[in-house]
């Protein structure tokens, strides 16, 4: 359903009747009843500005949540005797 508003008179005491043409006008002063739109400038301004502080916020949570899902499982002392034997290699083939 399409609301119309009066832009002069006070939202409270508003409504609506149809002059001899069909066309909404209002029932205190008389004035043609305007659209009103489903969403307006400033909310679409508004949506943009709490999407982009919130956007990496989210982002990080994401990727915070799923680091500590995903635990590094690494055997540190096999890293370091493979790097052992490997420099072991390298100074007995010189």
């Amino acid at each position: 359903m399409v609301k119309y508003y009066c832009p002069y008179c006070n939202p409270k005491y508003q409504f609506e009747k149809q002059n001899q043409k069909g066309t909404l006008i209002c029932g205190l002063c008389g004035e043609d009843l305007v659209k009103k739109p489903i969403i307006k400038l400033n909310q679409i301004i508004a949506f943009i500005a709490v999407g982009s502080l919130l956007l990496p916020l989210i982002y990080t949570l994401i990727f915070l949540i799923k680091n500590q899902i995903k635990l590094p499982n690494k055997n540190y002392q096999a890293n370091i005797n493979f790097r052992i034997n490997i420099n072991d290699q390298f100074q007995k083939k010189t």
